[in-house]
């Protein structure tokens, strides 16, 4: 499969046992380490994404590989390896040298939901990859159609409750945050609604403002040209506090929802598995000290990405959470993409 390859110089269900997606212990994974080498990088690093070219996630890769090739005083090159849920950027890293050189990066959805999604497969993706640095959360919004007769959550669920299997609600693929935040808004209120994918995001959207799907989970970067064009209205976030970029709009227990729906996903740097553990604090601490650079804080801000700091520790125990979560929900849709 082609791929496009950048090159970035150095000088350039219990509810209450879910109420958050952040709250659990982790996995305490570990692997065969190999030793560590004397220096690193020693040549070149490649960084391999499951994202397309000028999505949000790549964008944002791009400047943290030009402040790690800064850095680091080696090139670092990011390869866009989009397409097959995560699998063909898996399969292009996971037979690398755990040394570095290799990374990859993908989203939660990628690290917990595949192995409940692909159970034919029986891959599960820590199993292949350690974790090794956090790049960036983002939240998901409850958008609607301009036109729409909801003006809050609470309009919206009891629209859903009154008229089971009525309501639709848009994703951008079977299995994606959109997806199974719908199927937890449903489990979450007793509300039966019809899940319609679509293939491109600029699909769904378009569709959303029509009123057809009657309504979706939105990234900013995904729906803001829709949303400023007037075509489309945000409800609520679905999240704890609400976000700078969007003052106005109430999180989702202020617009009347379930104070435990959070929808999020969060993106990470892996490494093949068995990276020697000096090297991957080393790369831990690299990725979180360019994260605190004020034009990565700017890039990041442009598409409300939150920057993470997170231990590897914290990394899995919210992955696990994560993970259980996914489990029931996709169990309970009877979810498969094999």
């Amino acid at each position: 499969m082609p791929s496009s390859r950048t090159p970035t110089r150095a000088t350039g269900l219990n509810r209450r046992a879910f109420t958050t997606t952040m709250a659990l212990a982790g996995t305490g994974l570990a692997g065969r380490a190999l030793a560590q080498p004397a220096a690193f990088p020693t040549k070149a690093v490649t960084i391999v994404t499951a994202f397309p070219v000028g999505s949000g996630p790549d964008a944002v890769l791009r400047i943290v590989g030009e402040k790690l090739a800064a850095r680091w005083k080696q090139s670092v090159v990011v390869e866009n390896r989009p397409g097959g849920g995560g699998f063909v950027a898996i399969e292009a890293v996971r037979r690398a040298r755990p040394d570095g050189h290799t990374l990859l990066q993908l989203d939660s959805e990628h690290v917990s939901a595949l192995p409940y999604l692909y159970k034919q497969r029986s891959f599960t993706t820590l199993q292949a990859f350690d974790f090794v640095a956090p790049l960036f959360i983002t939240p998901f919004f409850v958008a609607v159609s301009a036109q729409s007769p909801w003006k809050s959550m609470a309009d919206l669920i009891a629209a859903a409750r009154s008229a089971p299997e009525k309501i639709s609600y848009g994703s951008w693929g079977p299995g994606s945050p959109g997806h199974l935040g719908g199927e937890w808004l449903g489990f979450l209120t007793d509300a039966k609604m019809v899940h319609v994918p679509y293939k491109e995001m600029g699909q769904l959207f378009t569709a959303v403002a029509n009123g057809d799907p009657q309504w979706s989970f939105a990234s900013l970067p995904s729906s803001q040209g829709v949303y400023r064009a007037g075509k489309i209205r945000y409800l609520a976030i679905a999240a704890p506090a609400r976000i700078p970029q969007m003052p106005d709009t109430p999180t989702m227990a202020q617009a009347g929802g379930p104070a435990e729906l959070i929808v999020n996903s969060f993106v990470s740097l892996l490494a093949p598995k068995g990276i020697a553990a000096a090297l991957r604090d080393q790369i831990h601490a690299d990725v979180l000290a360019v994260l605190q650079d004020p034009q990565v804080a700017e890039k990041f801000s442009t598409f409300a990405f939150q920057p993470l700091s997170w231990s590897i520790a914290e990394m899995q125990k919210n992955t696990q959470a994560k993970a259980e979560q996914y489990r029931m929900l996709i169990e309970k849709a009877n979810i498969s993409l094999d």
